[in-house]
């Protein structure tokens, strides 16, 4: 079942717990594939046929060691698609998540891994989310969500949500980006780099993620 289509889903599943322990529930993964969930429904029973998620009836959905191998892979493609569009051609991080989408299923593996020679094996794309290896391994510090970091707390930015481009625009606009220091001041004020306090933008406390 090599197509886009399953690659999504499995993506969309692994991305799910990646920053979190829950796992997705068939209507989440309907609202955000935005299909309906009788087609998420049928095409779970045959990835689950395929060996790649185990789930029950209405229960949560889980990835294979075979799934997770498979969305990994994949994962890796459009990360290291994303870090090169950023460090090679000029492109925003609020921009490569839709060109990504499309180049991650046209390059070859050959094109692959001289982008990752090129970049030099970077662990991480421009938002801090992890690239697995060829293996489909993957490092990460312990982190901690910037909502359920106390005041007073000090850490790096580990990663921001791609999900949305006006918001990662708000947060860069805000002075924060990848590898910052910051000080939670209040649960809406952080301080950049020791610099003034700055006001959180709007919705970036449930997207953006510090070194706990």
């Amino acid at each position: 079942m090599a197509s886009p289509a399953v690659d999504d889903y499995l993506k969309t599943i692994y991305h799910h717990t990646e920053w979190q322990d829950e796992r997705i529930t068939p209507s989440q993964l309907a609202a955000v594939l935005g299909l309906a969930p009788s087609s998420v429904t049928e095409m779970v029973q045959k990835l689950a046929a395929q060996g790649l998620v185990t789930h029950r009836p209405y229960g949560p959905i889980a990835l294979t060691t075979e799934g997770t191998y498979r969305a990994a892979a994949i994962i890796r493609r459009h990360r290291l698609v994303e870090t090169w569009l950023v460090s090679e051609f000029g492109y925003a991080w609020d921009e490569v998540h839709d060109e990504a989408e499309i180049l991650e299923h046209a390059i070859s593996d050959r094109l692959l891994a001289r982008i990752d020679d090129r970049l030099g094996h970077p662990r991480v794309d421009p938002h801090g989310d992890a690239i697995p290896d060829p293996d489909g391994r993957v490092h990460r510090e312990d982190f901690v969500l910037l909502a359920d970091a106390a005041p007073g707390h000090r850490g790096r930015v580990l990663r921001v949500s791609d999900r949305d481009p006006q918001l990662l625009r708000a947060v860069e606009d805000a002075g924060l980006h990848i590898g910052c220091r910051i000080e939670v001041v209040d649960p809406h004020t952080v301080r950049v780099e020791d610099a003034a306090p700055v006001a959180i933008p709007d919705g970036a406390v449930a997207a953006v993620w510090l070194t706990a």
